[in-house]
């Protein structure tokens, strides 16, 4: 959104509203606290008030005051408590269009701010059904990604189809939400160790961990550490600890289902197998990129565009670290999809994050983590964990890295 300087028609309060609900609806989508930061200060400056935002992953503290008038007799104070936010690419980018045809002038304040709430409402049955659909093909994709065998990857899509329903029981009850990702664990972990006692032996841990691969808090440790990179180091370090606890929450459940087994006698019979050829992989790359951009909540006209930047990130990550190393390959990806997000950006007035998005979520280290801290736990021993928290952190370097000078390859003239 870029700040032009244009006489306001509206008044004082009816402009900080409109301020007010477009900041917690970025919110809502996953915006970063720079980039949320950043929007919220440029639509203020079109609308002609000076706004001081700070935000967190949890809520925002908007200071107003109107320049036109004397200091400190305009000042006003919004605190806003917010929850989680979660990626919705298309009401990002419906939000984005609206705040630039208020700015531009194409549509009236009050009009602007009753769109922005119409955005407000619940999916349906059909939204409900392809999130189920996303949390299946996601899992099914990575274990095909990761060569497994097909009962592997039959068992991890069921898997993800049954946290995905957890999922959505969650949204509608908050007690269930606190604990969700522990049951998402636990249901992960039975169902592994039941399909490989009564039907063959499984590639236990790699099942596990891709099926749960849709709540790994990947994304989040990359903002994380983007944001402290930013200077935003509350927001950064709040993030960073919802991201461990997430990921302690999912061993937690899965830990309690080795447990249970354990007690009852049930040995999970484990096999270290990748028979499947390029085909597969090919194909799996396909479908996984279509799981995101469902999981996304991407427009059906974006799902091209979504897909593409999924795809081209893994493969640029995966032949870029076939030459120069796997770190490289990771740093080289990020590199791309952030330029080529920034460029996009600039040149059609669009969101950069349906390309940097997607782009990255391949590449993020959640199930690196996730894998260190189950073995840790099952082996109880430090040294268990060390190479994948290793390769958890060279990734994350990796991929900030690629962030950082992405946009500086190519610069954001837009917030989002």
């Amino acid at each position: 959104m870029r700040p032009i300087d244009a006489p306001p028609e509206a008044g004082y309060a009816e402009r900080i509203a409109f301020v007010v609900e477009l900041g917690g609806h970025l919110h809502a989508y996953g915006t970063t606290a720079q980039r949320l930061e950043g929007a919220v200060e440029a639509v203020a400056k079109r609308l002609g008030l000076e706004c001081e935002p700070w935000v967190n992953p949890t809520g925002m503290i908007l200071a107003f005051s109107d320049p036109a008038r004397p200091a400190g007799e305009s000042d006003t104070t919004r605190v806003i408590r917010l929850g989680l936010g979660d990626t919705d690419l298309y009401k990002l980018c419906e939000a984005d269009r609206i705040a630039e045809d208020v700015m531009a002038g194409r549509t009236q304040i009050a009009d602007g701010r009753q769109a922005l709430r119409a955005l407000s409402r619940g999916t349906g049955w059909r939204g409900r059904g392809m999130q189920l659909l996303g949390f299946a093909l996601a899992s099914a994709a990575v274990a095909g990604l990761l060569r497994l065998p097909w009962l592997d990857i039959a068992t991890a899509g069921v898997i993800g189809l049954l946290i995905g329903l957890v999922d959505i029981a969650a949204q509608q009850r908050p007690r269930l939400q606190e604990a969700a990702d522990a049951i998402s664990g636990l249901v992960a972990g039975t169902v592994a160790i039941l399909v490989s006692n009564l039907v063959a032996p499984l590639n236990l841990n790699t099942v596990i961990i891709a099926s749960l691969i849709v709540l790994l808090p990947g994304m989040s440790l990359t903002n994380a550490v983007n944001e402290l990179t930013s200077r935003h180091l509350v927001s950064g370090t709040a993030r960073f600890a919802g991201a461990l606890t997430t990921i302690l929450k999912l061993t937690i459940g899965t830990a309690i289902a080795l447990t249970v087994a354990n007690l009852a006698g049930l040995q999970p019979e484990v096999r270290a197998l990748r028979p499947q050829p390029d085909v597969v992989m090919w194909a799996a790359l396909l479908v996984g990129a279509y799981a995101f951009a469902v999981l996304f909540r991407a427009h059906r006209r974006d799902y091209p565009l979504v897909m593409l930047a999924a795809i081209s990130g893994y493969l640029i990550s995966r032949h870029g670290g076939e030459a120069f190393g796997p770190q490289a390959g990771v740093f080289l990806a990020a590199l791309v999809t952030t330029a080529a997000g920034n460029a996009y950006a600039r040149w059609m007035n669009r969101p950069g994050a349906l390309i940097r998005l997607p782009g990255i979520i391949m590449l993020v280290p959640g199930s690196v983590a996730l894998r260190g801290v189950i073995s840790l736990v099952q082996a109880q021993d430090l040294g268990a964990g060390q190479e994948a928290a290793m390769a958890a952190l060279n990734t994350l370097m990796a991929l900030l890295a690629g962030l950082l000078f992405g946009n500086l390859l190519v610069s954001a003239r837009r917030n989002l």
